[in-house]
């Protein structure tokens, strides 16, 4: 009889070998007639949270019925590959007549029971499916409540927009010289240039000018914000001057004029 052990962890300061222990003395305990014991352990970070190549390695052994038993130490963590993956792992060793045990939640599916006790391990997969897909709404909605939370108390969450940075308070804050070398770039589109050529000289790649100018023109050159959070960034630049297209080069020193005395005051 061939028995195989899976144990799974998120970082390296984990346990790993006390999960492989305790698998192995449940086999010892339950399976005397166990023969081979192979380990797979995966050590997934946030950057391979989709998966794990000892799963895979796994996943493929069992499709060559290769094992006759597989103890997962906690069978939850493997809801984190998505909200159906336990149901499918369950699913795809009965299929391939290999046993499943679970030390977190003492499930044990053997390949050797009759067919009405497989129906109701089924039916526990499927409930177990179920429940790792209602955990996964959960966390979804609880990242979803901080955002919201956070968004409420003014705070800026995701990517700041261009001319903008996001402070130590977790705020928006304006990037003057990003700001308005940006509102440069624009005026001179609204004034008749090229956007080939304003890209080539601002270094602002064309299809971000052309957003900007096509779909937030009115923040950078009449300081018009669309978000609460955005308005109070600009009360550092704040009185800025409308533009006027036969005036760019005064309103320009206006600009850095302001600018220049936020700075030093």
């Amino acid at each position: 009889m061939k028995a195989a052990i899976y144990a799974r962890v998120s970082t390296a300061d984990q346990d790993l070998d006390r999960q492989l222990h305790e698998a192995r003395d449940h086999l010892d305990a339950n399976y005397p007639e166990v023969e081979t014991i192979d380990d797979y352990a995966d050590i997934v970070s946030g950057a391979k949270e989709n998966g794990g190549d000892e799963y895979q390695r796994l996943w493929d052994a069992i499709r060559a019925e290769k094992y006759d038993v597989v103890v997962v130490h906690e069978i939850s963590r493997l809801s984190r590959l998505g909200p159906t993956e336990i149901h499918e792992f369950i699913q795809h060793c009965l299929e391939h007549k290999t046993g499943i045990e679970s030390l977190d939640v003492g499930l044990s599916i053997r390949v050797d029971d009759p067919d009405l006790q497989q129906t109701i391990y089924t039916m526990i997969a499927n409930i177990m499916g179920d429940l790792a897909k209602i955990e996964h709404q959960q966390k979804l909605e609880r990242i979803n409540s901080g955002i919201r939370s956070a968004q409420r108390a003014g705070k800026w969450t995701g990517r700041a927009p261009r001319g903008f940075y996001v402070g130590d308070d977790k705020r928006l804050h304006v990037d003057p010289e990003e700001f308005l070398d940006i509102r440069h770039a624009l005026e001179r589109i609204a004034n008749g240039e090229s956007k080939r050529q304003v890209a080539a000289d601002s270094g602002i790649p064309r299809s971000t000018l052309t957003d900007l100018y096509d779909n937030q023109r009115g923040l950078y050159m009449d300081g018009e914000a669309d978000d609460d959070r955005k308005d109070a960034a600009l009360n550092e630049l704040r009185p800025l001057p409308k533009f006027d297209a036969d005036d760019e080069d005064n309103l320009d020193k206006r600009i850095r004029a302001i600018v220049q005395d936020e700075l030093t005051n």
